[in-house]
């Protein structure tokens, strides 16, 4: 494995320190570097004496919080084919499924459901055309795609024309185009859009200036096994850009100076309350299906009325945003709770043996 792949190496630095205090051992290895006999791994440690990673045999941990980004099927499945191999090894998390299964076990709950944009497969351009024109609004994106990659934006306008931006597969912002009435459908199959994409109702998130935001919102296990809103910020998108992912040049916002440019301070208040009461009942669901996970980004948009819609929902998600705003016991709580579950993990299971 080499090193420059591995996105996170800094908060695997952070996890490691945070770590040592707790008395956990944090090593960073992939699936890659099992040994053939599965009787260890070749993991990088960091080494605070010399303030680098270096390399050293060991045996495979009994608790594993898994980071793999699944970026194309290989990956996917060598991390499945580990899971496989040691099924008895104390996982974190779990993976979820893609975009559109989500979608629809979400929308069976009737808590969740008023908070979803209306969402279909992609089945053709006639059925999309239908669907823009209906919504006015629309995004076009990936069933598995992250980051912002390969997102589409149509808005119809005052004028009755449409305006396209978007992404690529690289999150290069891609010029944007007005197009007829006329050229809409030809447009759309210009794009190369496939069975794999969804076609979702747009919320208006624009600011004034002209720049997209939404809402990162970050819910984890604690030290006692629950379910804890770590934090909550905003995110404003690149000029031009669609998406407010950090990733593609968007920047940080506090959740509340945001919405206090939007919102009167009492309605602001009842926003946030909405905000963590959602991210809980979405938590509780998540794991009836999936079983016990860990932690969840989940992006959230608050449209001109004040109503809070789900986006997506992030099995793996980075914590920066805390850091970008400030929030330095946020984000040092953000860092620490997964340790602080580990650990509460470790404890149930000597009590169950023991037992």
């Amino acid at each position: 494995m080499n090193k420059k792949k591995l996105e996170e190496l800094a908060f695997f630095q952070k996890l490691s320190q945070r770590g040592r205090t707790l008395g956990l051992d944090v090593l960073v290895f992939t699936a890659e570097d099992v040994k053939p006999d599965q009787t260890a791994i070749r993991a990088l440690v960091f080494d605070r004496t010399s303030g680098k990673w270096i390399r050293r045999w060991t045996n495979i941990p009994d608790l594993i919080y898994d980071r793999c980004r699944y970026q194309g099927p290989v990956k996917y499945h060598q991390v499945k084919a580990f899971r496989n191999q040691f099924p008895k090894l104390i996982y974190l998390g779990r993976p979820l499924a893609n975009k559109w299964v989500i979608y629809q076990y979400m929308s069976e709950n009737d808590r969740i459901a008023p908070h979803l944009p209306v969402t279909v497969k992609f089945t053709g351009i006639p059925d999309t055309v239908k669907f823009i024109k209906k919504h006015k609004l629309v995004y076009l994106k990936p069933r598995n795609g992250t980051g912002g990659r390969g997102i589409l934006r149509i808005e119809q306008t005052s004028s009755g024309n449409y305006l396209v931006q978007g992404r690529n597969a690289n999150r290069v912002i891609l010029q944007p185009q007005r197009i007829s009435d006329a050229q809409l459908a030809a447009k759309l199959g210009a794009l190369g859009l496939t069975e794999q994409y969804l076609v979702q109702q747009g919320i208006n998130l624009v600011l004034p200036d002209g720049r997209v935001h939404d809402f990162r919102l970050l819910i984890q296990k604690n030290g006692r096994g629950q379910w804890d809103v770590t934090g909550c910020a905003g995110r404003i998108g690149a000029p031009r850009s669609i998406t407010s992912n950090l990733h593609g040049g968007g920047t940080a916002a506090q959740t509340e100076q945001l919405l206090a440019r939007r919102f009167p301070r009492a309605q602001v208040a009842a926003i946030e309350r909405s905000m963590h009461r959602l991210a809980y009942i979405i938590a509780d669901h998540l794991e009836q299906k999936y079983g016990s996970l860990c932690e969840l980004g989940i992006d959230l948009a608050v449209d001109p009325k004040g109503h809070v819609w789900l986006l997506e929902v992030n099995p793996k998600p980075s914590r920066e945003v805390f850091r970008k705003i400030g929030e330095k016991d946020v984000y040092a709580r953000a860092i620490s709770r997964p340790l602080e579950y580990a650990l509460w993990l470790l404890k149930q299971r000597k009590q169950r043996r023991s037992e």
